[in-house]
């Protein structure tokens, strides 16, 4: 389930002209620095910070010596902040859109769309708490107060989601979510620039590289173990009288936050704080917004060539430059939302497909929001398997070039949900036949020990025998309307001292299922009538009723068969529906054993008990739907594809950007690279909300449709891509032509998605 994809720093604090060969360490690009290391006030030129500190370099090396700095303890308290941080972030998302269906009763549908709109939000906020750290605040102040919100955010979705508190669950989630997405979204492009300032540059850039894997680590770390973990917080602890404990799941993440924030300020004697220095991105705006102004007024009196060049008489020319190539650069990410439309599915619709298949593995039952730690898994595994073995047999079928991988990376998320959809294809088979348009399901149970004719004026349909302790099913009663008056009668056939059931008419709606219970020791209401529910479980636990025709003041018991332990009870003739975990059980009518089952899990089951006139029972267990047969691990490959595809897109995408960018731009592609993140999710609220199709999978080959045609055209755009010529200053290569990495490390931390 991992976030966007970063590369490493992700720091404006690397110096701009320092030509290491370094390699680049991929990051998830949850953080970014969007402040370059001095910013170009209007009409001034100032010297980039670093050439000081390059040219203290060169005279110590004149001297013959380099002072080798101690490593800065303060970054351990940074990386433990970040680990807790992510904990907290990656738990709570991962169990998001179950919660919001199970508990709060979202459809499926409206599930998806507030999830990505907090996904969005997130996203977009990064570069509210950029401009607030560069412009105002400062680093540390921003992590901190911001990280204070967020903490209340995630207490407030806790307390929502423990019921004894009797609190408006859906509003203290809504306003919860909020306030975590400022708080997680502003802190983003912060927390790894922080830790940047930390580092004396140039003498310590090995040792930042240093920090940056660590870093790295620390949010797959915290990716990894939350995302295994929560889910069995969820599902396998039972508390407030529930099935599931979602204030649990919710409440150790917070827990988490609460401690990331100790930590973090634990560290603050020892950290090295930069004062804010003024944003590059509201500079940049402010370009864009005077050029557009003064060509509105000047176009016809005084026309430029270039349309950027109407901000000449505010803003210094190498500015100007350097935005027309930012512009360039830009034209290019205009595809790039989609693919993250695709990736960020991974906490919703596939989420919910796992929910539709069977998890059990044995001894090990897997949770379908379990599944997305295959992602940060996946991703630990597959980045150093790019450099030795990946990249390298591209080489050889010609893809070497950047926009290549980039493009062959949207290819593979394509491929991806073509596969989700398939399996999807092969799912629906399983799912049970529902009433729909002009169709009623009717069923009966005789819960009697005598067989009957039941005389219906149902088309097709004008007798119904059943059998002694036996049940009919009719799943296509024709309705024309709204409804359909059934009409009834009964005829003992077969058995002693038969009851004779009145006649009478029931009315079916359409899209509904309806049964009829035969059951004559209830002298109140010897026919029962209830609507049935006959769809796939919506939380995806087993659903169970038990339909007693026993004598008045029994009780039922449903125990679990390996510990004993009672799972639910209830009086005689309640036949209410039960949610009940997957497993064996044993019933009981007033602690005598009747019958041993089994219950699995997406199964809707019906449990007829007849009372025998020797003191016995009769007991038989009827399957409604039938349970989740197709199993979990079939959705390993599209995880593997996606994740391969995650890889390549997310670190070569960054890598190029970082390396065609303006030295005084860079901070600022990383900023828009993360808008692409929230623009994807955009598109996956807007298909959503649409509804276009009422096959799942119809909707998955949508997206793969999408991508396919996303990347057919940057393929053209990247064709006619003209590669920014460095100047002498510029650190890189145009990888366009070939070159493979770019001398620096680049500015990107935690895209995990190396997004999300």
């Amino acid at each position: 389930m991992t976030d966007e994809n970063g590369t490493k720093p992700e720091n404006g604090n690397v110096p701009e002209s320092t030509t290491s060969e370094t390699p680049v360490e991929p990051a998830k690009t949850d953080a970014i620095e969007l402040t370059p290391a001095s910013l170009v006030e209007p009409k001034k030129v100032e010297e980039p910070e670093n050439n000081g500190a390059i040219e203290a370099t060169n005279v110590a090396e004149a001297e013959g010596q380099v002072k080798k700095l101690p490593y800065p303890k303060s970054v351990f308290f940074i990386i433990s902040n970040e680990f807790c941080e992510r904990f907290n972030y990656y738990g709570m998302r991962t169990i998001l859109v179950l919660y919001l269906s199970r508990q709060l009763n979202y459809s499926d549908d409206t599930a998806t769309v507030i999830f990505h709109i907090f996904t969005m939000f997130v996203y977009f906020l990064c570069i509210l708490g950029a401009i607030i750290s560069d412009s105002w605040l400062g680093k540390f102040k921003t992590i901190l107060y911001l990280s204070l919100v967020y903490v209340c955010g995630s207490v407030l979705v806790t307390l929502g989601a423990m019921p004894p508190l009797n609190l408006p669950a859906t509003t203290f989630t809504m306003i919860g979510l909020a306030l975590i997405a400022l708080g997680s979204g502003g802190i983003k492009p912060c927390v790894s620039a922080f830790g940047g300032d930390q580092f004396k540059m140039p003498e310590q850039l090995k040792q930042m590289t240093t920090f940056f894997s660590l870093f790295y680590f620390s949010i797959n770390a915290g990716s990894l173990i939350s995302t295994t973990v929560t889910p069995i917080l969820r599902e396998d602890v039972h508390c407030f009288g529930e099935k599931e404990c979602y204030s649990l799941a919710f409440g150790v993440p917070a827990v988490l936050m609460a401690v990331s924030i100790v930590i973090f300020i634990l560290g603050r004697p020892l950290y090295k704080s930069k004062p804010p220095a003024g944003n590059m991105v509201v500079l940049v705006s402010k370009t864009i917004g005077n050029a557009i102004s003064t060509k509105w007024k000047e176009k016809k009196t005084n026309p430029r060539e270039h349309w950027l060049d109407y901000a000449d008489k505010k803003y210094d020319r190498q500015l100007i430059e350097d935005v027309k190539v930012l512009m360039r650069v830009l034209v290019l990410y205009l595809p790039l939302p989609i693919f993250w439309a695709l990736f960020d599915q991974q906490g919703s619709r596939w989420t919910f497909q796992a929910t539709r298949m069977d998890g059990d593995m044995g001894s090990w039952d897997i949770k379908p929001d379990q599944l997305q730690v295959l992602n940060p898994l996946l991703i630990l595994v597959f980045i150093p398997l790019y450099d030795v073995a990946f990249y390298p047999a591209l080489s050889l079928i010609g893809i070497r070039r950047p926009l290549q991988k980039l493009t062959l990376g949207g290819i593979l998320a394509g491929v991806a949900f073509i596969i989700s959809g398939v399996v999807e294809l092969n799912l629906e088979k399983t799912y049970p036949t529902l009433p729909t348009d002009h169709i009623s399901q009717l069923r009966i149970f005789n819960g009697e020990n005598c067989a009957y004719t039941i005389n219906t004026n149902i088309p097709g349909h004008p007798t119904i025998n059943i059998d002694r302790h036996g049940y009919y099913v009719n799943k296509d009663v024709p309705v024309s309307g709204n409804f359909f008056d059934l009409m009834y009668s009964f005829t003992a056939v077969e058995g002693d001292n038969c009851y004779g059931f009145e006649a009478g008419s029931y009315r079916l709606p359409v899209k509904e299922a309806h049964t009829l219970f035969m059951n004559t020791k209830n002298t109140s209401y010897p026919l029962i009538w209830y609507e049935d529910y006959v769809n796939k479980p919506s939380r995806g636990s087993p659903l169970g009723r038990t339909l007693t025709n026993v004598e008045t003041g029994r009780k039922i018991e449903w125990r679990k068969t390996k510990k004993n332990s009672l799972e639910h009870e209830e009086p005689a003739y309640l036949n209410n529906l039960t949610e009940f975990s997957a497993g064996d059980y044993k019933i009981l009518v007033d602690g005598d054993e009747v019958l041993q089952t089994t219950l699995n899990t997406g199964g809707v089951y019906t449990v007829l008990i007849h009372e025998l006139d020797n003191g016995g029972y009769y007991a038989q267990e009827v399957v409604i739907t039938d349970p989740n047969s197709m199993s979990i691990l079939w959705l390993i490959p599209q995880y593997v594809v996606m994740t391969l595809g995650e890889v390549m897109f997310s670190v070569t995408g960054l890598e190029f950007s970082y390396s065609q960018a303006p030295v005084a731009m860079k901070s600022v592609l990383q900023a828009c690279w993360l808008l692409t993140v929230a623009f994807g999710n955009v598109v996956v609220v807007i298909i959503a909300e649409l509804a276009l199709f009422d096959s799942q999978a119809s909707e998955f080959f949508l997206f793969a449709g999408l991508m396919f045609a996303d990347m057919l055209l940057f393929m053209y755009m990247a064709y006619r891509y003209k590669p920014n010529n460095p100047n002498a200053v510029a650190e890189t290569e145009p990888l366009t032509a070939g070159e493979e990495k770019s001398a620096l490390p680049l500015e990107g931390a935690d895209n995990k998605a190396f997004e999300n």
